[in-house]
C-alpha cells in the first residue's frame, strides 16, 4: 500500500498535519475510538491530556498492528477531546510528540480532525482516537 501525504499550495500552513492523503490499496482498516486504558481496563494518565493522548495513540497502534497495518498506512485520524479549548493544543501536541517515535507516527500527522466534545462515555476519558488505514 502506498500513502502520499501533502499540503497543496494555497491551503493553510503551517499546521501539525497534512491536509491531503492519497492512498492506493484495496483493504480498508478502521480502528474504533481508542482511549487511555490498558487492556485490562485500568485507566492511564487520569486528568492528564498529554498522557491520555499518548496512550490512546499507543492503543490505536495495537489495533492497526492487529490488522497488519501501521501508522504508515493511515489515511486519516480523528481526535475527540472533552472540554476543548485552544489553550489545550500544547498539551495535546506534547502527547502526540511523546509517543510518535515509539509507535512509528510520522510528523506532521496524516490528515486529522480534532473535535471538541462535551463529554465522552466516562468522566475520566479526556480523548478518543479513531484511525482509517488502507492496505494492498
Amino acid at each position: 500500500m502506498t500513502v502520499q501525504y501533502f499540503t497543496p499550495e494555497g491551503m493553510l500552513q503551517p499546521v501539525p498535519y497534512h491536509h491531503v492523503a492519497v492512498g492506493t490499496g484495496t483493504k480498508h482498516v478502521h480502528v474504533s475510538g481508542q482511549i487511555a486504558r490498558r487492556a485490562d481496563g485500568t485507566p492511564v494518565a487520569p486528568d492528564d491530556l498529554a498522557g491520555q493522548v499518548a496512550q490512546a495513540l499507543r492503543n490505536t497502534s495495537v489495533g492497526l498492528a492487529g490488522a497488519g497495518a501501521s501508522f504508515e498506512d493511515v489515511l486519516r485520524l480523528t481526535f475527540y477531546v472533552t472540554q476543548w479549548s485552544p489553550e489545550k493544543i500544547s498539551d495535546f501536541m506534547s502527547g502526540v510528540e511523546a509517543v510518535a517515535d515509539e509507535i512509528g507516527l510520522r510528523l506532521p500527522l496524516p490528515p486529522a480532525s480534532l473535535i471538541g466534545v462535551e463529554y465522552l462515555f466516562e468522566p475520566d476519558v479526556l480523548v478518543e482516537v479513531e484511525a482509517t488505514a488502507l492496505l494492498d
